[in-house]
């Protein structure tokens, strides 16, 4: 299961879609039009979750703009498990649209790329991508996706205006973060240095997946052999350390004392509003955040999770999703979707993307930029992307082991249920049985 904010299985399938011309008053009934000599429609399927949506709409009226003869159609699909399947069944029966928005990493080879997709090995536009997203879409050396969105950070989000107040540094080690923390419960000002929201049992995992870079840093082939088998998080020094930091926080007494019921919306208001000093979360919800809480656009930073050497401090990240073009697509239709691909992965898409929304990370394309109103939490990830070595992929993108019951174990290991050792050593066992479904080599 993919560590993802809003993603379910029970949305309903969107029984509408958008036919997206850029359309004025001035441009009605104009030659360019979709009934003109020469003119393409193509479909492009994505979520049906509301910032995809807007997202989708805006690319294809900033890309009609340049491409008049061009008109993209939006459909729409749940997320989830239910979304997966549709995909899948979609592209094994030869039924799926001209050009669609998927995962990426042990997902995107889920769906046998090398047998459904088009590889854009070839297409110019391949050259300018972020390394770590272009690992993400390769199968078999071959390139086949384009990002849609920006990067995710899973990462610690910090009031600064608390950091002002104390006079504290952002932290680079966990035994610095852990400091930054005394001083805040000590100030007696009733400030939460760490907010958990265990209502929403996803948010509980960040501690052990956002602490990944610290992981690879200290083991550069751990991912390698958890895959195989060859590598366990209880028996890993490093990997090991995302559940004692999780048990670490809770048993100094630095959650929020409605840690357990706590959900999303009442973590951000803690941040955002000062009540709440840290919060281990993506990036991906500092938009919710920003819109609910205008001025946590400014007061609120990011910092990468703090490991044990400071030298090696770097943020672990979550890609954006995948575009891509099945080989069902031919003739016009092939031309016009490459044209449409090219397009999201140029800067100008990136600023299509930006008039949609407030990206949730740095693109992975070069020469995008996030724009001068962009949040404080965002603008903060770019220097670990320009950083050589100051940032990896989550393990999720460099492995298919993951097991279902890792939220549930975070949330008893940070209540105090159960120890840090014993819970990684349920994960351990919560795994094998994906692995096993999965056929790998070991399990």
């Amino acid at each position: 299961m993919r560590f993802r904010p809003g993603a379910s299985g029970l949305a309903l399938l969107a029984v509408c879609s958008l036919t997206l011309a850029a359309c004025s008053a001035g441009s009605l009934g104009s030659s360019d039009d979709a009934g003109g000599s020469g003119a393409v429609e193509i479909t492009y399927l994505t979520t049906n979750q509301d910032q995809d949506v807007k997202e989708a709409e805006q690319l294809a009226k900033d890309f009609h703009a340049k491409n008049s003869n061009i008109t993209v159609k939006v459909e729409t699909r749940p997320g989830g498990t239910e979304g997966d399947n549709i995909i899948k069944t979609r592209l094994s029966t030869g039924d799926m649209v001209d050009i669609f928005n998927y995962n990426t990493g042990s997902l995107f080879n889920a769906i046998a790329p090398q047998k459904n997709l088009l590889s854009v090995n070839d297409e110019p536009w391949v050259k300018d991508l972020d390394e770590n997203f272009k690992k993400t879409v390769t199968a078999d050396g071959q390139v086949y996706g384009a990002p849609v969105g920006g990067f995710q950070g899973g990462a610690i989000l910090y009031s600064i205006p608390v950091y002002e107040k104390l006079g504290l540094t952002i932290p680079k080690t966990w035994a610095e973060f852990m400091a930054n923390n005394a001083k805040i419960k000590a100030s007696g000002g009733g400030v939460a240095p760490v907010i958990q929201t265990y209502g929403e049992t996803w948010t509980s995992q960040l501690f052990v997946l956002g602490d990944f870079h610290n992981v690879s840093s200290a083991e550069p082939d751990f991912a390698d052999k958890y895959t195989k088998n060859q590598a366990k998080y209880a028996t890993s020094p490093a990997a090991l350390k995302g559940f004692e930091h999780t048990e670490a926080v809770h048993d100094a007494g630095y959650e929020n004392k409605d840690f357990a019921s706590a959900k999303l919306p009442d973590g951000l208001k803690m941040l955002a509003t000062g009540k709440g000093a840290h919060y281990p979360i993506l990036s991906g919800v500092v938009a919710n955040m920003v819109a609910t809480y205008p001025d946590a656009a400014k007061t609120v930073g990011l910092f990468a999770l703090p490991g044990d050497d400071a030298s090696k401090n770097g943020l672990t990240l979550w890609t954006p999703g995948g575009l891509y073009i099945p080989k069902t697509t031919e003739g016009a239709k092939l031309d016009a979707a490459k044209k449409f691909q090219a397009f999201v992965a140029s800067p100008d898409g990136c600023k299509s993307q930006n008039t949609a929304g407030a990206p949730t990370g740095p693109y992975a394309v070069k020469g995008c930029t996030l724009g001068d109103d962009v949040p404080k939490a965002i603008k903060d990830m770019q220097p670990y992307l320009d950083k050589e070595g100051s940032s990896s992929l989550a393990l999720e993108f460099l492995s298919p082991v993951k097991g279902p019951s890792l939220e549930q174990i975070t949330v008893e290991v940070g209540s105090g249920i159960r120890k840090a050792k014993d819970g990684a050593a349920r994960y351990d066992e919560d795994v094998k049985k994906q692995a096993q479904q999965l056929g790998l080599a070991g399990w």
